[in-house]
């Protein structure tokens, strides 16, 4: 999948999990730097993220998980 698809995607899920309208995400995007950011809501968002793409993740790969960037390319290794 090309990287402005998932891009896209993304930008529309954290808008509707975060609440946030205008979020513009960013490779080096961070939970600390999105106020509504917490456990549960990182829930939510895996939780869309993977229903969205028909994707899963395993725990070890979100563990991992440092920014938007390497969720970004999570995804596009796991939709090529």
């Amino acid at each position: 999948m090309e990287r402005d698809t998932i891009v896209q995607k993304l930008q529309e899920i954290f808008a509707r999990v975060f609440q946030e309208p205008g979020i513009q995400i960013h490779d080096g995007l961070t939970a600390e730097q999105v106020s509504r950011w917490d456990s549960l809501s990182h829930l939510t968002m895996i939780s869309d993220v993977e229903q969205s793409f028909g994707i899963k993740f395993k725990l070890k790969e979100l563990i991992g998980m440092k920014n938007v960037g390497e969720l970004i390319q999570l995804i596009s290794q796991k939709t090529t």
